[in-house]
Order: C-alpha cells, then structure tokens, then sequence
C-alpha cells in the first residue's frame, strides 16, 4: 500500500533529511541542548514564581487585579 498524503510525503521529506545528516545531527544536538538551558535552567533559577510567592492559592486574579488597579492609579498621580 502507497501512501501519497500530504503528512506521510512530509514525514518522508523530514525523516529522509535527517536521516541522511552528517554535520546537521551535531548541530541539532546542540540547538536541542541550548533550547534545554534556556527554557529549564534559566527560568528555575532566575524566574521564580511571583504570584506563589505573593498571593493566596486560589486567589491569584484578585491579587493581579488589585496590583493592576494600584499600579494604574500610582501612574495617573504623577
């Protein structure tokens, strides 16, 4: 059975592409793992959750909408 679908002729073209990569594997490689410390790493370690930190469980959007309403009257008195 032959499949000419759009997906099964994509997936070829993807898997065919990779599959034949010397230089490109390595590249990936290391896309993959930059991708890994900029989404993992960084963000435990320098983004930490400001909303758990300051806000009852359960009542984050009251706390958010209060912040919002402050911080939009401090604005206008200046």
């Amino acid at each position: 059975m032959k499949k000419n679908g759009f997906w099964h002729r994509a997936f070829d073209l993807y898997y065919d592409g990779f599959r034949s990569m010397t230089l490109g594997k390595v590249l990936w490689t290391v896309i993959l793992i930059k991708l890994f410390i900029i989404f993992v790493v960084l963000k435990v370690f320098f983004f930490p959750n400001f909303l758990k930190e300051n806000a009852e469980e359960g009542a984050e959007s009251e706390y958010v909408a209060t912040e919002l309403i402050q911080r939009s009257t401090n604005l206008n008195t200046y």
